[in-house]
């Protein structure tokens, strides 16, 4: 029996592209406390318009149908702003965002600058509701311990001792300056996110010029963090495989990072309670978005089935660029997200170009034994 990914649906698609310009990006899970599924995602204009903003969406039949998209609150922002938020389930049954607003006051400039790879000015921002009203708090401005803007790409992390870790990477500022470098890191807070004072690398290759972006953690059955990132050798301009780091001790130290195997990016992996891993990533050597199954036996990466679930006819990208933070602009399909239903199905969500309209898909995929 291999993985099956017969099943899917949307979580939201524009009911009207002939009248108004709305595409769907970047989507998170949760499953709340009474077996509903939360999902949040970014609506705007265009990939990278000054009007994109956080959107949520909640299932009570296991993702087969969702709820007409509700705004997220942000915190006040005098000048024009674009957003992006990730969503995941405390302990103690809050529904955490963390998230970002984007300062756009360069009217015609995307969030990057092709001159210098850096990135527009970030100011994170945390939002949390009770997970079973989805009454929202007032959301609150982060302070960091690092200066300069960060990735925002994954959810709030919660380790077995109660550490909050939210994974990120340091990107270089607009300018081009980057006093911590490009490195993958963790920032960890202690009162439940409200304050994150310390940090620590989890992916560092500045000494060899091999940048680890978007970075996910996964908790595995024997207590350990798995971490994956995209790895990116900037010296040539080209991906290498997603990397694989580990860590004993709720993530304050990492394994030096490893190569998988898997010729890809944007991965999310997927603890299996027997131990498996199952990896969701778009695949660089091959077209299309990808799970396959895992495993680590005595600190190896171990690769087993796989299959291709959408895009197999269809490369990330609508055409080669020069550099990443162009080829950033083109993408076609990414960041998936991934949760274990109770039923051992495991539901995934994503973004992806359909008939010139980006939408939020899903697909149920049931493994083999």
């Amino acid at each position: 029996m291999s993985i099956d990914a017969s099943r899917t649906g949307l979580i939201y698609r524009n009911p009207k592209p002939h009248l108004v310009s709305r595409h769907a990006y970047f989507p998170s899970l949760a499953v709340l406390p009474d077996g509903r599924l939360f999902a949040g995602f970014d609506i705007g204009s265009a990939f990278e318009a000054v009007d994109v903003r956080t959107h949520f969406a909640v299932s009570s039949d296991q993702g087969e149908t969702w709820s007409e998209p509700q705004p997220v609150s942000v915190p006040a922002f005098a000048k024009p702003f674009s957003g992006t938020c990730r969503f995941s389930l405390s302990p103690n049954d809050e529904l955490i965002g963390i998230g970002a607003l984007w300062d756009r006051s360069r009217a015609d400039e995307g969030l990057a600058s092709n001159e210098t790879g850096g990135f527009t000015e970030t100011h994170p921002f945390l939002i949390r509701a009770d997970a079973h009203s989805l009454q929202w708090e007032t959301p609150a401005w982060i302070e960091t311990p690092l200066s300069g803007p960060f990735e925002i790409c994954s959810p709030v992390f919660y380790t077995m001792d109660g550490t909050w870790l939210w994974p990120a990477s340091t990107w270089k500022d607009w300018h081009g300056s980057s006093p911590h470098g490009m490195q993958a890191i963790v920032l960890r807070s202690d009162d439940r996110g409200h304050t994150w004072a310390s940090w620590n690398p989890v992916m560092d290759g500045r000494s060899c010029d091999v940048i680890h972006w978007e970075i996910k953690l996964a908790p595995l059955p024997d207590g350990k963090i798995l971490a994956l990132s995209w790895t990116h050798d900037a010296k040539v301009g080209r991906d290498l495989p997603i990397h694989f780091a580990l860590s004993a001790d709720d993530g304050r130290t990492f394994t030096a990072p490893l190569p998988t195997g898997l010729l890809g990016q944007t991965c999310t992996p997927v603890a299996l309670t027997d131990g498996r891993i199952l990896s969701i990533y778009r695949r660089s050597d091959e077209p299309g978005l990808w799970a396959h199954l895992s495993e680590i036996r005595a600190g190896s990466w171990i690769n087993g089935d796989s299959v291709v679930f959408w895009g197999g006819m269809s490369h990330g990208r609508t055409h080669d660029s020069a550099s990443a933070t162009q080829q950033m602009s083109t993408l076609r399909f990414g960041l998936p997200a991934a949760k274990l239903l109770s039923d051992g199905t495991v539901f995934v969500a994503f973004w992806c170009m359909e008939d010139a309209v980006s939408v939020i898909r899903w697909f149920k995929l049931r493994l083999p034994s």
